[in-house]
């Protein structure tokens, strides 16, 4: 009885952090402000709850900005059809998606053009992923 008592009082007040680490697409992503970048994948975070991909883009005139597109989670990505050699390290690739409402170099993936010239899904929080019609 008092070790079930505990758990729970553990769980709650644990409750509330779990909560907080995970927003909502529209707490955090503004629908609205499109973006698509084109860079060099710098690194591949494959955790829980969503995947994140790190992404060197260059502009015009040769300074280059990093980036932080958020994907959805590795479970869903895998029912997709990604691994984790989907991406990696060096890739050139294309990624289309939202902006972070906060203004920080930060998208919400929608979809992802890769290094063999596929487009995929990101299994992104914020709806439909805009993939062109499979033939």
């Amino acid at each position: 009885m008092r070790i079930s008592f505990l758990a729970t009082v553990a769980g709650l007040l644990l409750a509330p952090a779990v909560v907080l680490a995970h927003h909502s697409f529209s707490a955090e992503f503004d629908a609205a402000k499109k973006i698509t970048l084109k860079g060099v994948v710098t690194k591949v975070d494959w955790m829980n709850p969503h995947i994140f991909i790190y992404l060197d883009v260059k502009d015009d005139s040769g300074a280059v900005t990093h980036w932080q597109c958020e994907g959805g989670p590795p479970n869903t990505l895998m029912r997709q059809g990604w691994t984790r050699k989907s991406v990696q390290v060096g890739d050139e690739i294309t990624v289309n998606g939202s902006l972070a409402k906060d203004g920080s170099k930060l998208v919400n993936s929608r979809t992802i053009k890769l290094a063999d010239g596929r487009t995929v899904g990101a299994a992104s929080s914020g709806g439909q992923t805009d993939l062109p019609e499979q033939q």
